[in-house]
Parts: structure tokens; C-alpha cells; sequence
């Protein structure tokens, strides 16, 4: 059984706090920890603390729902789940792998930027991966984009990683450029990203690849992601489509 963490929310005047400073507090004997919800690498060196957190406590859904619809999108085909080689971007302690795995999933390659995600997800979730990679997407080597390639990946899924600055749109960009052409894509974003008023770098590519060439849409839904630590829903929209062409350096520059 994992053991229960002593978890302390703070109170309601935190109403006010952005989605990605929200914190909470871990008490350790005597000692009192503050952490954010966007420190991974904190929340991951404590086995069983992000799934008490986000999981059990805040009742983040995002890995059913996204393997879910990414698996409702390949219904509509010919093909079959079973039949994708999936890079899941931004793997974290392999909550999404583990739900692609439950949908039969041939191959799956995790691809985190922090150590502490990898070593987070050997120890609570071995043998999820057919490799786990440590890299920084914005800046891959050759040696490590020709490895990547060598997989032959269809699929690209990322869960709870984009926006706020977790992941740079150039990294995601080169993400879906790794995969094959008419390959699937799934991801989740908040509902304010498709907000015409949100002038972010991440906003806009996420807008405008949804109006491109580069990308069909199957299936887009809105759905609560999770709770705020202050019991309020926060909304998502999860996607999955079909990649058509790769995203050219231009059109990242254009935004």
C-alpha cells in the first residue's frame, strides 16, 4: 500500500494565485516543505506524492481522457491503436504511458527534460517504456534526433505540458516534425489557449496549427482536467488528429 503523504492545501485567499504558482504544503515529521504544482522535480522525488496530489486530491483526469480520445480518433480509420509507435512528450512519471498501455500500444518512448521524471517512473512504473529519454527538444543533438527517428514513431501524445512555459513552442514543434507523416496527434491544453485574447508564443501555435494545413483535427472536447486547490474546475480541451506535413522553422517565426 502507498503510503499517505501529509498534504496541507493553503487557505482561500490563494484564490487569486495563477494556475502555475498554486503550491501546497508536505509535512515531514516537524517540517513544513512548500511546493509548487509545477515543481516537477520535487513532486517526483517523493514516491506517491504526485498521485496523492493531482490524482486523488485534485482529480486530474487528463491521461484517460487523452488516450481516450486519441483512441476514438484511430476508431474512425481503418488503423488500429495497436498499431502506433507512440513519443509521449513531457512523460513526467508515466502516468499517460501507463494509460496508453492499457489501450494495447505497441511501442511507447517517454521523452522528459528532467532526470527526476525518468528515475520517477523506474521506480513506480518499470517496463511502461521501450526507452525513456532525458533531452532538451530545443536543442537535440543529431546523435539524439537520428535515435529518436530510428523509431519510426506515428504518434506524438503530451498530457498537462503545454503552456506555462513547461514546454517551448519550438520544442513541441520539433516533437511533431519527429513524427511520421499522417501520424497521430493528442494533447491537452487549457481552454484559455484557444482564447483569441491570449497573445502567448504557446496561444498562438496551438491556434493556428489547428487552422493549418499541418495538422487534421478528429476529435476536440472540452472536459474538466482538474480541480484547483480551491475545489474550482479547471477546463481543457483535449485533441487528437492527424499529422499531414511537418511544421516549417517560418511558421513558427510568422507567430
Amino acid at each position: 500500500m502507498a503510503k499517505v503523504h501529509r498534504v496541507q492545501f493553503p487557505p482561500g485567499e490563494t484564490n487569486d494565485i495563477a494556475q502555475d504558482e498554486a503550491y501546497f504544503y508536505l509535512r515531514e515529521g516537524d517540517k513544513k516543505r512548500r511546493i509548487r504544482l509545477h515543481d516537477y522535480d520535487k513532486l517526483y522525488e517523493v514516491p506517491g506524492l504526485y498521485e496523492q496530489v493531482l490524482y486523488d486530491r485534485l482529480k486530474c483526469q487528463s491521461p484517460s481522457k487523452v488516450s481516450e480520445i486519441l483512441n476514438a480518433a484511430v476508431s474512425q480509420t481503418e488503423e488500429y491503436v495497436t498499431e502506433l509507435r507512440v513519443l509521449d512528450f513531457g512523460a513526467g512519471n508515466g502516468m499517460m504511458g501507463e494509460a496508453l498501455k492499457n489501450y494495447g500500444v505497441s511501442r511507447i518512448v517517454g521523452v522528459d527534460i528532467i532526470d527526476e521524471a525518468y528515475k520517477a517512473t523506474e521506480r513506480d512504473r518499470p517496463g511502461v517504456y521501450d526507452a525513456y529519454y532525458i533531452a532538451d527538444f530545443s536543442n537535440l543533438s543529431k546523435e539524439q534526433h537520428e535515435d529518436l527517428k530510428s523509431w519510426c514513431l506515428n504518434c506524438l501524445t503530451t498530457v498537462a505540458a503545454l503552456g506555462f512555459g513547461d514546454i517551448p513552442p519550438q520544442a513541441f514543434a520539433e516533437a511533431f516534425n519527429i513524427i511520421q507523416d499522417h501520424g497521430w496527434v493528442a494533447f491537452n491544453i487549457k481552454e484559455t489557449f484557444l482564447d483569441n485574447r491570449d497573445e502567448t508564443g504557446f496561444s498562438k501555435l496551438n491556434r493556428e496549427l489547428i487552422l493549418s494545413e499541418f495538422l487534421d483535427i478528429y476529435y476536440l472536447e472540452r472536459y474538466r482536467h482538474r480541480l484547483s486547490i480551491t475545489g474550482e474546475p479547471l477546463y481543457y480541451y483535449a485533441l487528437a488528429g492527424r499529422k499531414n506535413g511537418n511544421i516549417p522553422k517560418g511558421f513558427l517565426q510568422s507567430l
